[in-house]
């Protein structure tokens, strides 16, 4: 399979690759916690096995003995409603959240549900509400393979089948990225019944990561598989366009070219953002790149904002402030790899032709917000600084003309980066950012 390094481009885009980036002040303007320990009963209508989650995450994934429990040990009595791995604003408060794929893998997730809901966060109590919550499912057969629950009358999708990390609303459907494959599928928004599934097309040929289904593993001496996604790295971002008529997936990993991963110019890691008409869910063949500023880095959240720009999060894989970094050979009551990157970005599209690398502008750093009024419910620090030093942060997306919201996937039960030895709740903050909304592009 061949693609097209950016390596040869014209030297009219390094402006695209290399302008620097202006640093914008962050301030909490509210701060809401949904506990890690949240749970919420399957439906009705669910196999037995899907009343009970978390029973595959023991040693080398093999089924656990042990009885159910309400959240304070795996396994646990229904779903946990955690690790939102991506956000919609509604307009009247509340917002739409996607729920990770379950436990962090295909093969411990096979009894975690798939689903999103939307929830009302109240800034002034610290409280979310969960409004709705829509389960997905497959009962018409359109996954062009076995799931999970295929000889099931309801063929509720799980953590198993797909990994959901990214999302739009398109008219009464729900349009859904897929992290495994990856895959773009397509849902009625109020029954959450899958109408669509397309594999994902990028310079005419399909992408494949690891995870693929599709993909066949030979003998072990074999040529190496075709797959040129790495594994966890298909679709982590996806945007809109704000007039509705536009989908623009993005890869969380770059892609293999057959020599080596894509590039910039300039050398740095770069990942793809795909077009797909939305109404008629066709790839347009259109794709820009993201540079990447760490070749570990990745991306957790994309939303544009109008006609040319958009926030995206790019992180590193650390977790934990890094004041309580281990020192001096510690290994307890300290972080072994703490946050060190995690901003969002402002990219703008304007003057970009296709193949070229998006413009970043500008960013907030989450490691570094002012907190004066003292609103931060958990992570407060006597310097009047707040941070938000997860592993994985993956929601992002305006609110007005001065305000974003960002949260937390926390990875239940498994992440610890806000307070040691205690695992992570799901967190939504609101941050003013008036002036870093206004960059862009030439300004």
């Amino acid at each position: 399979m061949t693609r097209i390094l950016l390596a040869g481009l014209l030297a009219s885009t390094a402006t695209f690759a290399t302008a620097e980036a202006v640093k914008f002040d962050a301030r909490l303007a509210g701060h809401a916690v949904l506990p890690a320990e949240t749970l919420i009963a399957a439906p009705a209508d669910a196999p037995a096995t899907l009343q009970t989650s978390g029973k595959f995450t023991g040693e080398g994934n093999r089924r656990s003995d042990v009885a159910p429990t309400d959240g304070a040990a795996l396994p646990f009595n229904g779903q946990p409603l955690q690790g939102f791995s991506g956000i919609k604003t509604v307009g009247d408060g509340s917002f739409y959240v996607l729920t990770d794929n379950g436990f962090g893998s295909k093969v411990n997730s096979p009894d975690a549900m798939l689903f999103f809901s939307v929830v009302r966060p109240d800034f002034a109590s610290g409280a979310v509400e969960v409004v709705k919550t829509t389960f997905l499912s497959d009962p018409e057969g359109i996954v062009p393979f076995p799931i999970t629950m295929e000889g099931t009358k309801s063929r509720y999708l799980t953590g198993a089948d797909f990994d959901i990390e990214g999302f739009q609303m398109v008219g009464d459907d729900i349009v859904i990225g897929d992290e495994f494959g990856p895959f773009v599928m397509v849902f009625d928004r109020e029954t959450g019944v899958m109408k669509e599934f397309h594999e994902t097309l990028v310079d005419g040929e399909i992408v494949m990561s690891p995870d693929n289904p599709f993909l066949r593993l030979g003998n072990p001496d074999a040529a190496k598989p075709g797959h040129t996604a790495k594994r966890s790295r298909g679709y982590e971002g996806f945007a809109a366009s704000v007039d509705g008529t536009t989908l623009y997936p993005m890869l969380e990993g770059p892609l293999w070219t057959g020599a080596a991963y894509e590039t910039v110019e300039d050398g740095r890691t770069a990942l793809r953002i795909l077009e797909m008409d939305a109404a008629t869910r066709d790839w347009t063949g259109t794709s820009w790149f993201y540079p990447l500023e760490g070749e570990t880095h990745a991306i957790g959240d994309f939303n544009m904002i109008d006609e040319t720009r958009g926030l995206v999060i790019e992180r590193d894989g650390g977790q934990g402030d890094a004041e309580l970094a281990c020192k001096d050979g510690a290994t307890d009551e300290c972080f072994s790899k703490p946050a060190m990157f995690k901003r969002v970005y402002m990219i703008d599209f304007a003057g970009v032709e296709a193949g070229q690398p998006v413009q970043k502008v500008a960013y907030i750093d989450l490691l570094d917000m002012q907190d004066p009024e003292g609103l931060a419910r958990q992570g407060q620090r006597e310097d009047g600084r707040f941070t938000f030093p997860f592993v994985t942060i993956e929601d992002v997306d305006r609110v007005d003309e001065s305000h974003i919201i960002v949260g937390n996937d926390n990875n239940f039960p498994f992440s610890v980066g806000r307070a040691l030895g205690a695992r992570d709740d799901n967190e939504l903050i609101l941050l003013e950012v008036g002036e870093f909304l206004q960059a862009r592009a030439g300004s």
